[in-house]
């Protein structure tokens, strides 16, 4: 008998050659976050592991948003998004030495999360508005220049210099996608060469300049500002091949390695699942960036290819910089992985970013 005949419509037509993935791989996240906690469901695994089937329901929902709401939404959305970043500075939960949050009551809110999508979908309808033979113009430059750099100044203020630079290379990764010459990209890459060691002196707080000295060298300092690096390289390193075991992470569990269950969830994932499960992790990720690009290239239009590809390269980029920054490969800059660390605004806007690429999916077969 046909499937179609036996599983409903609106089930069969869901991806599940990459809501499968996802699923498992939160399951290994709330495992992780699990054995974090000593072995108990509270206080990250338990709502880990149901914020996800609720902004999967929210990822489902925006997968049947027709594609002209999307594109009417995009400045209304960024410049609300734009609002609750100046409200962060007016009222805004101070926490680890950063005033990022808006506390909602029923959860704890991180607007420059939201605009990770929201800059990606605002680009998107600019280009698509914006003639072609413009894009290679100032047109295409200076108007995008300021819809980045605007949300991007007010993540600075907070401070969080890490979503501020991801924000920005997001923006330019969709302003290269939507045909901007090659030849402005080298320029700003110098021009930011020369600028980094004025940046570096003048403008990074203490904290901010001693995590990138850190990087370059953490075994200067391995019980000061290199204590993080150190401890999250000998968790992965100790994993070995196999792990030690689920439940017997020694840097976790005895509190070497800090935020073990957000920043440094990788680590503590390496120590007790090992190479395999850093495999495990990287195979997942590889498999939604595939069909994000995969949906692209099928996109109907302008519009919708620059959305697709713009989402799945936005969720993984902050994969890319998280295992860099735990292996010692980037600096410290606190950004979570996707999926597996805790953190509900992390999750909800990696949900937005895969429920908007289904979304371009259904555009595509319709």
């Amino acid at each position: 008998m046909p499937r179609r005949s036996i599983i409903p419509a609106p089930i069969a037509s869901q991806p599940w050659g990459v809501i499968a993935p996802l699923f498992l791989l939160v399951c290994l996240g709330t495992a992780v976050l699990y054995s974090a906690a000593g072995g108990s469901f509270h206080p990250w695994a338990l709502s880990h592991f149901l914020r996800f089937f609720v902004f999967l329901a929210m990822a489902i929902a925006l997968s049947y948003v027709p594609r002209d709401m999307f594109r009417r939404a995009a400045y209304p959305l960024y410049g609300g998004i734009l609002v609750l970043l100046v409200l962060v500075e007016a009222v805004g939960k101070v926490g680890l030495g950063s005033q990022r949050w808006l506390n909602l009551g029923f959860m704890t809110l991180q607007p420059s999360e939201l605009m990770k999508p929201a800059i990606i979908l605002v680009l998107a309808r600019f280009y698509d508005d914006l003639p072609p033979p413009m894009t290679a113009s100032w047109r295409g430059l200076v108007p995008a220049g300021i819809l980045i750099g605007t949300p991007a100044a007010l993540v600075v203020v907070q401070p969080d210099l890490g979503t501020a630079l991801a924000l920005s290379f997001g923006g330019a990764m969709l302003m290269f996608l939507a045909g901007l010459p090659l030849i402005w990209f080298i320029g700003a890459g110098l021009a930011g060469a020369v600028a980094a060691p004025l940046a570096f002196f003048g403008v990074l707080h203490d904290y901010q300049r001693k995590r990138v000295t850190t990087f370059m060298d953490p075994e200067s300092d391995p019980l000061g500002s290199g204590y993080h690096i150190t401890q999250s390289k000998i968790a992965i390193g100790s994993g070995g091949m196999f792990g030690k075991g689920f439940g017997n992470g020694t840097q976790s569990h005895l509190d070497y390695l800090p935020e073990a269950h957000t920043d440094f969830v990788f680590s503590t994932m390496a120590e007790e699942w090992g190479i395999l499960g850093g495999l495990f992790v990287l195979g997942v990720f590889t498999i939604v960036l595939g069909w994000a690009l995969n949906t692209a290239r099928r996109a109907p239009d302008r519009f919708s290819r620059l959305l697709a590809a713009g989402m799945g390269l936005t969720v993984f980029f902050y994969v890319c910089i998280n295992l860099m920054m735990v292996m010692g490969l980037a600096p410290v800059v606190g950004i979570p992985l996707p999926f597996m660390s805790h953190g509900g605004s992390s999750m909800m806007t990696n949900m937005i970013c895969i429920g908007t690429v289904m979304a371009v999916a259904r555009w595509a077969r319709a």
